[in-house]
This record gives C-alpha cells, sequence and structure tokens, in this order.
C-alpha cells in the first residue's frame, strides 16, 4: 500500500490513480491474496445453498469482505436470513434493512427464497465479477485506512454512473456525505426527514453529469479540495501541488494521467512540507 501521511487529499488522490494498477497486481499476488482467492474459486461452485456458504467460513469471509461487510462477519443468523429473503417481498427482512449493501448482496448472490439452491455460484464470470469486487474493495479499504477522504471519493467514482436520483446518495453514508459536502448542503441536514433530504439534492443537482467521466472527475475535485480546507491542508503554493503538477495532467476526460511519479522522492519529503 502506497503511504499517503501528510499528504493533502488531493495530492493522495492523483498518488493513488497513478499507481492503481500496481496496487491491485500487489493485493493480488500477496501471500493472503493469493489464498483467499484460490480458496473461492476452488470451492465457490460447489455451494448452492445459503446453508453451505454459513458453514464454509473462509468463502463466507471472503463474500463478506466483497461486500464491505466485515463488520458484520459475527452476525451470521442474520446474514442468512437476509440472504433467504425474497429480494421481491417488500416485507422480506432484506427490504427492511436500510443498508444498500444487504440488499446488493442479497441480489448478486442469487440464492432462491427459503434457500431452495442457486443459479450463480457455479458460473466462471459470475465467480471472476467475485473476485474483482474482493480485490477492488480491498483497494478502496486501504486508501480509507490512510485517509478518509480519499476513500470517499474512490466510492462515490465507482458508484457515481449508477447513482440516478437522490437516494442513490442517501442510501450510502459515504456517498451521503460527499452530496453534501459538494453541494454545499450542511451535514446538520443529515437529521431532517429522509424525503426532504432528497428535495435539497434534486434542486441543486443534475445527475445526468453522473453519465459523464469528466463531470465526475470535476465533483471528485471539488469534494477533496473543500475537505482539505476543512482540514487545514495548505493546497496553494506548498511542495505536494507543485510535485503533483509536475507528476500528472488532467486529460480532457477529467481524469488523472500518470506520466512519471518518484514515489521514494514522495515519501523522503519531510512532513513539514505539507502542514
Amino acid at each position: 500500500m502506497i503511504p499517503l501521511q501528510g499528504l493533502s487529499s488531493f495530492l493522495g488522490l492523483a498518488l493513488v490513480d497513478a499507481t492503481r494498477d500496481r496496487q491491485i497486481q500487489s493485493i493480488q499476488n500477496s501471500a493472503q491474496g493469493k489464498r483467499e482467492i484460490t480458496a473461492f474459486r476452488e470451492r465457490i461452485g460447489n455451494i448452492e445453498t445459503v446453508d453451505q456458504l454459513m458453514e464454509d467460513n473462509e468463502l463466507y469471509v471472503f463474500v463478506m469482505k466483497a461486500y464491505d461487510l466485515e463488520d458484520q462477519i459475527f452476525g451470521k443468523a442474520l446474514m442468512a436470513k437476509v440472504l433467504k429473503s425474497d429480494l421481491d417481498d417488500p416485507k422480506a427482512l432484506v427490504n427492511r434493512l436500510t443498508d444498500q449493501r444487504f440488499r446488493d448482496l442479497n441480489r448478486d448472490l442469487g440464492f432462491l427464497p427459503d434457500d431452495a439452491g442457486n443459479n450463480n455460484t457455479f458460473l466462471i464470470p459470475w465467480q471472476d465479477k467475485m473476485v474483482d469486487r474482493f480485490v477492488e474493495r480491498q483497494f478502496i479499504n486501504g486508501q480509507a485506512d490512510q485517509n478518509a477522504t480519499i476513500g470517499t471519493a474512490l466510492e462515490f467514482r465507482r458508484l457515481a454512473p449508477s447513482i440516478t436520483e437522490p437516494f442513490g446518495f442517501l442510501k450510502n453514508a459515504e456517498l451521503s456525505e460527499f452530496i453534501r459536502t459538494t453541494l454545499g448542503i450542511p451535514a446538520a441536514s443529515a437529521g431532517l426527514d429522509i424525503d426532504r433530504q432528497a428535495d435539497l439534492i434534486d434542486k441543486k443537482f443534475d445527475f445526468d453529469k453522473l453519465q459523464d467521466p469528466a463531470e465526475i472527475e470535476k465533483l471528485i475535485i471539488k469534494y477533496t479540495a473543500i475537505k482539505d480546507a476543512q482540514n487545514g491542508a495548505n493546497t496553494s503554493a506548498n511542495i505536494a501541488v507543485q510535485l503533483m503538477n509536475a507528476a500528472v495532467n488532467v486529460s480532457s476526460s477529467g481524469r488523472f494521467v500518470p506520466i512519471t511519479i518518484d514515489i521514494e522522492s514522495i515519501r523522503q519529503i519531510p512532513r513539514g512540507a505539507y502542514s
């Protein structure tokens, strides 16, 4: 994992983008990553029911990590009920829980209601998608552990094209904070009725922008700049910005395009240079 301590979120995100492929490869090739991915590929095709998944703790943990649900790993009884729920039933447990991750997990794993079987787990394309999701989640969480602003920006980038209305933000705590910050909506508004929050976002935001990668990057740049200002990071004339300007360009699509970044030089810069 590339160290981000001492860097502004703006520079840190550019560094993360520039080293993304290398970091993804490192996760895949690490001893733990190889062990977890190999075990998943070897055994998931034999899993036909929720109960079978629960009995194979290694596979169960892999799936929970892929959906950023590590904090729920020990709640096996709840998770079994979630996975056995009928997603089409408004009264089902999975639909009564407010966290969207539970519905995503239920939908993507594809177990039939009442544990009647599964039509996905033996499919290689499905397995590939799950492995990619697992690795991507480890990558994002690794950045978020060092810099929460960068983690939120990466999560927004991942999900932005699928957001078409205010509740697409409001069903995710990180995305809710992202859009409030970017639109200048007070944090206290989180205590308002959910429909009132949705109305505030709808009046201030054009959701068509989320279909344009350049617009997504503009929002990310604005978010990181605001968060750095709130956190007291000086991004106007310090050495971090000089390094970034020399190392990366912004392409016509708005994405950071790496040219050359000397990681060791960045590591050796005194922390005081960013304060």
